[in-house]
């Protein structure tokens, strides 16, 4: 197995560091040479659950989930440091930020008193945003650009998605193809995009000595 002998070094590591008393945060996936701890998992689970309002969930199956999510962002990652990506600018967040505590909070107060609640810091819900961010400019540059619709594929999706959708909505009111066009492009180019970054996933994974510790996500 490729990486073997690095990942056995990092687990004789820990033991040496466990036997000096020192509290070791247990790694949950190794993706090439880099590291998915359990600490990483546990940070991500509450950030996406302050972010839809929801109580984290850390039970074997959102475990599992997230370090599947995590393992791809790190292949995506190192697709970006290799090659001339353009990246969000973090200073976008700011706005976003604000929008989000008006929406969802009385005051700054109270927003910060429910990080805590959630136990992440707002710096473990800007990485959140920035990488939702970057991974959505990904897809649009490396995959969405690429992809080609003709007349016929929007043509389909209106008549045996759109109008039966939009006349059992409206009865009696007439349905258009044009009304319609703009969006069922954007719908088709990003349906393309993400059958496109999924086979470009799995090629990416099969090439990527990928290690997931399955006793962690228990």
């Amino acid at each position: 197995m490729r990486n073997a002998a690095p990942i056995r070094l990092i687990g004789l590591l820990a033991v040496a560091m466990a036997a000096r008393g020192e509290i070791i945060d247990r790694i949950a996936a190794s993706v090439g040479n880099k590291v998915i701890t359990a600490s990483d998992l546990d940070r991500a689970l509450r950030a996406a659950a302050f972010q839809d309002g929801l109580q984290p969930d850390f039970s074997p199956e959102r475990k599992r989930a997230a370090a599947e999510a995590m393992i791809e962002q790190k292949l995506i990652q190192t697709e970006l440091s290799n090659s001339r990506y353009p990246l969000p600018d973090p200073a976008e967040l700011v706005p976003a930020i604000e929008q989000f505590k008006k929406a969802h909070y009385k005051d700054d107060q109270q927003y910060r008193a429910t990080l805590a609640e959630y136990g992440i810091t707002e710096a473990d819900f800007k990485e959140l945003l920035l990488w939702q961010r970057t991974l959505l400019l990904f897809i649009q540059v490396r995959f969405e650009t690429g992809v080609q619709l003709a007349d016929g594929d929007v043509e389909q999706y209106f008549t045996n998605t759109v109008k039966p959708a939009a006349e059992a909505a409206h009865p009696g009111q007439p349905v258009s193809l044009e009304d319609y066009r703009d969006q069922i492009e954007r719908k088709l180019t990003g349906q393309r995009a993400d059958q496109q970054m999924d086979i470009w996933l799995r090629d990416v994974r099969r090439r990527t000595n990928v290690v997931v510790h399955e006793e962690v996500l228990r």
